[in-house]
């Protein structure tokens, strides 16, 4: 940020005012002053303080051993670029952030395009609409993950496996990336390769020994916030506007989401949640728990749909509200896999669901209905297997859904009035 000093510039013009016969001075330049660069790797504890604006020009790394502090009220603002040249903040395995906000002061991740200023919780001149301005925040941890083949380790997307600060997963249920209270990060989603856009938060292998609590994502081109694996818990989680996935959960996060609020739609937007179970052979029992949600489209030209519950999703969905869809896609889709020439069901999503003993609930919940679809060459799901579905699937008008109060005033979603 450019801090201009007012004091200053007046005794200027009232000194030159004096001294000569000119009803109007002659314009005076500001004194500015730069925001704090950062790039690469940071070595060493740091604190970033409330009084300075930070930029970020490259990827920036947290290392193992090594914290970063980071004040209430700092703002942090990526720099606009691509593939190699996206710009985020990456905590590595057995680093640590400590994020500690207020509602008065969060701390914001967002964009050097983005005019805010030291001291405001928002600024003008981006919309909801401004995605892709810089990248995001990762965050990777030692708790199990499910990754292909067996593997309990993995390497996070669009980081090369040649750089050892992408690597996450590991057998520590209470690893402990840090804490984060009250962070908001906003108009992100840089591309770094193929296809592939940097989510807003992403957490990989992140343990429960990590806090976070009220948290927003706001504006992003990819998901809002994506696990990959993890045990982590999180409440009073906020995600808006973001153009693909609301809560992405794949490797067979096991932690639980409390107290969430999707809201999407706009030009383009995709599931409010996508949930895939375990890739691999290990690490096959975790159930994730998302309690005490809505999840809702705010129209527009695309309106979304609310959830897929794919590859093998496990866990429990309860007390959630899915809202504001277009009939024919307001349905929660549940996904069956086929053998046999189709004749029999295989573990999937679909079979959790209606198993005696299931590990896919959908519990006292709000939503107009299921759809059991396939993906499997050749195959179509049975009108039996539809029925089964929706028997084991009633929805629930007494479901409460999120307390969204928590999210008011300090977020960008509030104070553009989407609460």
């Amino acid at each position: 940020m450019k801090k201009l000093f007012t004091l200053a510039m007046l005794a200027v013009v009232f000194t030159f005012a004096a001294c000569t016969d000119e009803t109007e001075p002659a314009p005076v330049n500001p004194i500015e002053t730069e925001n704090e660069v950062v790039s690469g790797a940071i070595t060493a504890n740091t604190t970033w303080t409330a009084d300075n604006m930070y930029e970020l020009a490259s990827k920036v790394v947290v290392e193992d051993g090594i914290t970063l502090t980071i004040e209430a009220g700092t703002i942090i603002k990526g720099r606009t670029g691509v593939g190699s040249l996206a710009t985020g903040l990456i905590v590595a395995k057995g680093g640590k952030l400590m994020a500690v906000g207020t509602s008065a002061k969060p701390i914001i991740f967002t964009s050097i395009e983005d005019n805010i200023e030291i001291g405001q919780l928002m600024g003008s001149n981006l919309t909801s609409e401004d995605v892709e301005k810089w990248g995001g925040l990762i965050m990777l941890g030692k708790a199990p993950i499910s990754a292909e083949n067996g593997d309990t380790e993995s390497q996070i997307e669009g980081i090369p496996a040649s750089d050892a600060f992408g690597a996450y997963g590991g057998d520590i249920a209470n690893d402990n990336s840090g804490t984060l209270k009250y962070v908001s990060v906003r108009h992100g989603g840089a591309l770094i390769g193929d296809g592939n856009e940097i989510n807003g938060i992403t957490l990989g292998g992140v343990g429960s020994g990590t806090i976070m609590d009220y948290i927003e994502v706001y504006a992003t081109l990819d998901d809002g916030i994506e696990f990959f694996g993890g045990t982590v818990n999180v409440s009073n989680l906020i995600i808006s506007h973001q153009q693909d996935d609301g809560i992405d959960i794949d490797m067979n996060y096991s932690g639980t989401i409390t107290n969430f609020l999707v809201q999407h739609g706009g030009n383009s937007t995709d599931e409010g949640l996508e949930i895939d179970g375990p890739e691999g052979s290990t690490n096959t029992t975790g159930l994730f728990t998302l309690k005490n949600g809505t999840v809702k489209s705010l129209g527009g030209a695309d309106v979304g749909t609310p959830a897929d519950l794919k590859s093998k999703a496990q866990g429990t969905i309860d007390n959630v509200i899915f809202s504001g869809y277009a009939a024919g896609d307001d349905l929660l889709k549940i996904r069956a896999s086929y053998q046999n020439d189709c004749a029999d069901a295989k573990a999937d999503a679909f079979t959790y669901l209606i198993d005696a003993n299931a590990t896919l609930k959908l519990i006292e919940s709000n939503f107009a209905g299921v759809k059991v679809y396939t993906k499997v060459d050749g195959c179509s799901v049975p009108n039996a297997d539809q029925t089964a579905a929706e028997a084991v699937s009633t929805p629930s008008t007494s479901a409460a859904g999120a307390n969204t109060t928590v999210f008011a005033n300090w977020t960008a979603a509030s104070i553009a009035g989407d609460l």
